[in-house]
């Protein structure tokens, strides 16, 4: 068996795993934001009213971070919630650390784009800009890791929730500010993210790896001694 069927077992399991761990950090994610919407539904919502974004408010920027924690309805984060397991598990199940990178950049972009956008004297608080990020990143993250089961997945996502796309226009009472930079930031993340191919040097040219230590040497029938000792030397061999 040659050294490429030996690794695939390998990285099964490395992605595995890290489905596993992209699974139950959304269950902690949600059992966050409901454990919130129960205190603030408790004290009438008046988190929601503190700690959303205040658009234009330099005295309350900190509403950015927060907001994407508070909904304004139990029907708010009903119908946040299912996309936001399903968008935020399909885009942590390739690396956990590269999600949480991902996440910072969503929830400052997208809340950066309500405070900046939103009406005047409007309070925006909601988990939805960040799922449209996740949206976008899931739609564009295989076209920029060359990655063609990524590109289904992404296909796939965006034909079935095409209706999401309505929802990046001008709706009243909707923070599609938020959706909009959220969706963006999503882009953006899957090519700031994305994954650097193997064999890259500077100046932009590409050289195959080293054959592992080990591995067949092959040369044509018609090389030399030479050569093949040759071609050893520059492997590393």
């Amino acid at each position: 068996m040659g050294s490429e069927d030996g690794r695939r077992p390998l990285d099964a399991e490395a992605v595995l795993a890290e489905a596993v761990k992209a699974f139950w950090v959304m269950v902690g994610v949600l059992a966050v934001i409901w454990i919130v919407q129960v205190v603030n539904w408790m004290d009438d919502y008046r988190l929601s009213v503190h700690y959303g974004i205040h658009s234009r408010d330099l005295a309350d920027v900190t509403g950015i971070i927060t907001a994407p924690f508070l909904h304004l309805s139990w029907g708010h984060i009903e119908g946040n919630s299912g996309p936001l397991f399903i968008f935020g598990f399909l885009a942590a199940f390739r690396g956990v650390k590269r999600f949480l990178s991902l996440t910072a950049l969503i929830v400052v972009v997208s809340g950066a784009g309500a405070w900046l956008f939103s009406g005047q004297g409007t309070v925006t608080a909601g988990a939805s800009g960040v799922v449209f990020g996740y949206f976008g990143y899931v739609i564009v993250r295989g076209f920029f890791d060359r990655h063609r089961l990524d590109i289904a997945v992404g296909l796939v996502m965006a034909l079935c929730f095409a209706y999401q796309f309505t929802v990046l226009l001008p709706h009243r009472g909707i923070s599609w500010q938020g959706h909009l930079f959220g969706f963006a930031a999503g882009i953006a993340g899957g090519w700031l993210l994305r994954d650097r191919r193997a064999g890259k040097v500077k100046g932009g040219e590409t050289r195959p790896l080293p054959a592992p230590t080990g591995a067949a040497v092959q040369t044509s029938s018609a090389g030399t001694r030479a050569d093949l000792l040759k071609q050893i030397d520059e492997m590393g061999l």
